[in-house]
Order: structure tokens, then C-alpha cells, then sequence
């Protein structure tokens, strides 16, 4: 059996456990499958994040430990490739989200989201790939280069009719809005860098395609405050010699999302690219969408990229990191102001869960003076990406932000919310709830009152 992402980090999983039951074909990717212990834990009441379907449903083929009992019944086959196909096993792979969750609280800490990029690299190569993932995976091309989709969602979103065609020819949900690309998107500024404060670390602010492209305000508000605590700060742009000098850099998983390996290898490559020498200078890499580092700290590891990668991924954290870090150092100066007496509501992205950024987030919320916050105690807000406005999957998508998450808005309504993913903003946007904004966001208003 043939595969398509590096496994090689499995290689010795399971040996010499007599108990392992690693399946017959597969080879190293099939050790990955195999690292579970079937503790059930994945279907323990509880408030974890791990898995969201599955808390949903009740389909125990929906909690990790039932993704790996289909799946080691499918690599167990004299024709794996076609086991694969299971109609059973496709609907429980299909409703992974990806949350990253079973990677931190499974106590085997099984990849189910990178065995679904498997997963989905050997669909798309029995099957070809949906027009529609081509359009959800290229959606960082297309955005660059067609800024006339503007107009067209916004079109689609206002119209019925232009919604129930796209349901009819994409798939996509009629009755959700699709997030409207901002009419100008981030642009760096000039001069590319400032000068810093002494004894300060150089940043590299990684702006990913959503914070660019849909809210360029939350990459301004985020270097407007990494400069006022004195950080010499340049935004990543492509390395001299990139092919595509113009187009701005990408980590990959849009591609990786769709099972389109070869893509988001190409897209990573040219990231690590662009970022390695700035590495190498001493310069830290800071993200701001959870799911982009850890793209590029995680899942990129498996691209077979070589050092290069691992060496940037070490350098390379999420904004609330790396001000928690500088703050724990001393080194972090922000003339931030009380803000007006309202509660702030912050709810986690399930790759800020599963990297245990949330620590960060209180330690950075806690710099605002007399800040009166809290954490909604949710797991995942549903839209995963693209799955909450995907026709087959929105109704699911509700469900799993009406568990907590929703409850806690309505029950909240003058609070301010705070979320860092681009995809839990959108899903509250989408059920009619206008508040939240990305932690730079609201530091930047703290800065403005200060």
C-alpha cells in the first residue's frame, strides 16, 4: 500500500507489544492507527474537546477509538486500498473535524487529523477530487488572484436563489452565510521593519490567508501592539527567487484539509522557505490563526520536508505565546488601560486546545488592568474549517455549537467575546452573533484607551 504523507515518526510504534495489533498493510501508517489502546476514553463524558461528532451523536464510530476500529478492519484486507471505501468507514472519516483534540487528551495521543489527510490523499487518488474541494483547497490562490470574488459572495449571500444554486451546483449550504473577503485586503506596511527595543527578539509576523484576506484589522491590531511593546517587527513575504514573487505565502492546509498532499507539500515548502534564514538570524516566527502554526508545527512535520521544517516549527508560536512568554520574562512593556466595565467571554479554537495555548490566553488577558474574563467551557464550535457550511454537514455543525457555546453567548449578550480562530468567529457571525474579535483586537483597544 501506498502512501502519501511521511509516517516515518511511527516507525517503531507498537514493537514489542504483543498488544499492539498493528494491521497487516500500511506499513508505518498503519502503527500510527495501531498506537491506540482502545481505553475508550474518546467516549467518557466529560469536558473535553475530543470528539465533537461523536458528543453529538452517540455513534460510538464517531469517537476516535471507533475511526480505529474501522480502519485497522480496512488495512487488515488482502485489498486494503478498496476497504478502504467503506461506506461505514467513509461516513465516520467524513465526520472528523479535525480537532486535534484526540492528539492531546487521548492517552495515547492518536493523530486521527493527519490519518484523515491519509485517509483523504487515498480517496482522492481512487477517486479523483470534488469540484468543490478544489475550490475550498485553491481558496488561497483564488483569493489573491480574483478580487472580484468579492462581489460574488456577497451576491450569493443576499440572495435565496443565488444560495439554494450554490447548494444545488457546490454543495454548499444555502442557509449559511459564506465569510465576505475584506474589501481591501492586509497589506504590509513600508518600511518593512522599525526599530526595536534592546535586548528585545526580531519577530516575523506570519499573516495567514484568512486574517489577510477576510479581517485585515486583526494582522494590524496584532503589529500595532507587537511594536508598542518595542518588538522590531517584519511581516513574512516570500523569499527572493519564490516562483511567485506576488502571491503571499501559505502553510499548506487548505490542501492538506482536502486530501491533496502534493499541493500543501508545495505550499509549506515555500513557507519554510521564506522563513528559514529569518530563523536562522535569531528572529521568532509569531502566527494568528491556531490551525496555521500548528499546520506548520505539526502536520508539516509529516511532509517529508526534512529539517528544515522542524528547525522553523521550533521558532514558531501563536501571538498569546509568544507575549506569555515575553510577559514571563519581563521583557514585555504594554501601556494597556482598563477597558469599560463589561465581561470579556473567550472562547478557544481546538488546535489553541490541543497545543495548550488557552494558558496563554489567561496569562495575556490578565495584562489588561481590572479585566473581568472567563472562559467558555466549550468544545468545538462546529464550522472545522469548511464543514459548518458544507450542505451534508451544517445541521451537525449547529449542533455542536449549540452544546455550550451558543448557550453562553445568548445567556451573555453585553459581554465582550474573544475568540482566535477564524473558523469560531465565523460560526458565531453565522448563527447572528456579531461580537467576537481576535485577542490583538481587543489589546489594541486597551493600547488606544492607554
Amino acid at each position: 500500500m501506498k502512501t502519501f504523507l511521511d509516517w516515518s515518526a511511527y516507525r517503531d510504534a507498537g514493537m514489542g507489544d504483543a498488544y499492539a495489533d498493528i494491521p497487516r498493510q500500511g506499513g508505518d501508517f498503519a502503527k500510527a492507527v495501531a498506537v491506540c489502546i482502545d481505553s475508550r476514553q474518546c467516549e467518557a463524558a466529560g469536558k473535553q474537546v475530543m470528539c465533537p461528532s461523536f458528543r453529538v451523536s452517540d455513534n460510538p464510530n464517531l469517537s476516535t477509538g471507533g475511526r480505529v476500529r474501522l480502519l485497522k478492519a480496512a488495512l487488515n484486507s488482502e485489498l486494503a486500498e478498496q476497504a478502504l471505501a467503506d461506506p461505514a468507514l467513509a461516513e465516520a472519516m467524513d465526520l472528523c473535524v479535525a480537532c486535534k483534540g484526540c492528539k492531546r487528551e487521548c492517552e495515547a495521543n492518536v493523530d486521527m487529523p493527519l490519518i484523515k489527510a491519509e485517509y483523504l490523499a487515498q480517496r482522492a487518488a481512487r477517486e479523483g477530487v470534488s469540484w468543490r474541494s478544489q475550490l475550498f483547497a485553491h481558496s488561497p490562490r483564488w483569493l489573491h488572484a480574483a478580487p472580484w470574488l468579492r462581489a460574488l459572495v456577497r451576491r450569493r449571500n443576499a440572495s435565496p436563489l443565488l444560495a439554494r444554486l450554490s447548494a444545488w451546483l457546490l454543495g454548499l449550504a444555502a442557509g449559511r452565510p459564506l465569510p465576505e473577503p475584506a474589501l481591501r485586503p492586509f497589506a504590509a506596511p513600508v518600511p518593512a521593519t522599525t526599530e526595536g527595543g534592546e535586548g528585545l527578539p526580531e519577530v516575523v509576523l506570519l499573516v495567514d490567508t484568512f486574517s489577510r484576506h477576510f479581517e485585515p484589522a486583526v494582522a494590524e491590531a496584532a503589529l500595532a501592539v507587537l511594536r508598542a511593546g518595542g518588538y522590531r517587527v517584519r511581516v513574512a513575504e516570500p523569499a527572493a527567487g519564490d516562483g511567485e514573487p506576488g502571491r503571499p505565502l501559505c502553510c499548506g492546509r487548505t490542501y492538506l484539509a482536502q486530501g491533496m498532499v502534493a499541493e500543501a507539500r508545495s505550499e509549506a515548502q515555500r513557507l519554510v522557505q521564506a522563513l528559514l534564514p529569518q530563523v536562522q538570524a535569531g528572529c521568532m516566527v509569531v502566527g494568528l490563526e491556531a490551525s496555521c502554526v500548528l499546520g506548520l508545527r505539526d502536520d508539516a512535520q509529516a511532509l517529508g520536508l526534512g529539517e528544515a521544517v522542524a528547525q522553523v516549527a521550533r521558532h514558531t508560536l501563536l501571538f498569546e505565546e509568544f507575549l506569555a512568554r515575553e510577559a514571563g520574562a519581563g521583557r514585555l512593556k504594554l501601556p494597556l488601560a482598563a477597558l469599560a466595565g463589561r465581561q470579556t467571554l473567550v472562547h478557544g479554537h481546538c488546535h489553541q486546545k490541543a497545543v495548550g495555548a488557552m494558558k496563554s490566553m489567561r496569562r495575556v488577558l490578565k495584562l489588561i488592568p481590572d479585566h473581568d474574563f472567563s472562559l467558555i467551557e466549550s468544545g468545538c464550535c462546529g464550522m472545522a474549517g469548511t464543514f459548518g457550511i458544507e450542505r451534508e454537514h451544517a445541521q451537525l455543525a449547529g449542533a455542536m455549537a449549540e452544546q455550550a457555546l451558543l448557550p453562553a453567548l445568548r445567556a451573555n449578550p453585553a459581554a465582550r467575546v474573544v475568540a482566535n480562530g477564524f473558523s469560531c468567529r465565523q460560526q458565531m457571525r453565522a448563527h447572528g452573533d456579531e461580537r467576537p474579535r481576535h485577542l490583538a483586537e481587543l489589546l489594541h483597544e486597551a493600547l488606544a484607551k492607554g
